[in-house]
């Protein structure tokens, strides 16, 4: 990925009618993080950027292994109740790695999204699903 200026993008004439239109406000993250970009890996928060930097880091000098990012748990499979049809509800976290042979899974989350009702329960779920040794 590029990053050009918007200072850069004037000096090149570049204007054809998709760039010159009027673009849509972005919309603003709830929490206030700021999404970042970190080896071509777009992330949510400058936070999980600096995580995912850090156990970089400690996988390359052989304290972790096997660092994955946005494992998937399946939390409840999908069902059926009175003629409806339920979609699976799932589980992602930021990061899934090994330590001294104990799998470790990571959200890197602010105090503030730290007690989000959802996270809370997902997070339980997770927990009784998926007991730590």
């Amino acid at each position: 990925m590029v990053n050009i200026t918007k200072d850069q993008l004037a000096g090149l004439n570049v204007g054809s009618p998709a760039t010159t239109m009027a673009k849509k406000p972005r919309k603003r993250n709830k929490y206030g993080a700021k999404k970042i970009v970190i080896d071509g890996i777009p992330f949510h928060s400058i936070k999980e950027g600096r995580r995912y930097q850090e156990l970089k880091l400690q996988e390359h000098c052989g304290f972790i292994s096997r660092l994955e990012l946005q494992p998937e748990f399946l939390l409840k499979e999908k069902f059926r109740h009175d003629r409806t049809g339920y979609k699976p509800i799932k589980y992602f976290g930021d990061f899934k790695y090994v330590r001294d042979g104990k799998e470790i899974v990571e959200d890197v989350k602010s105090d503030i999204t730290r007690k989000n009702p959802v996270y809370r329960i997902k997070k339980k779920l997770l927990l009784s699903r998926y007991p730590r040794n």
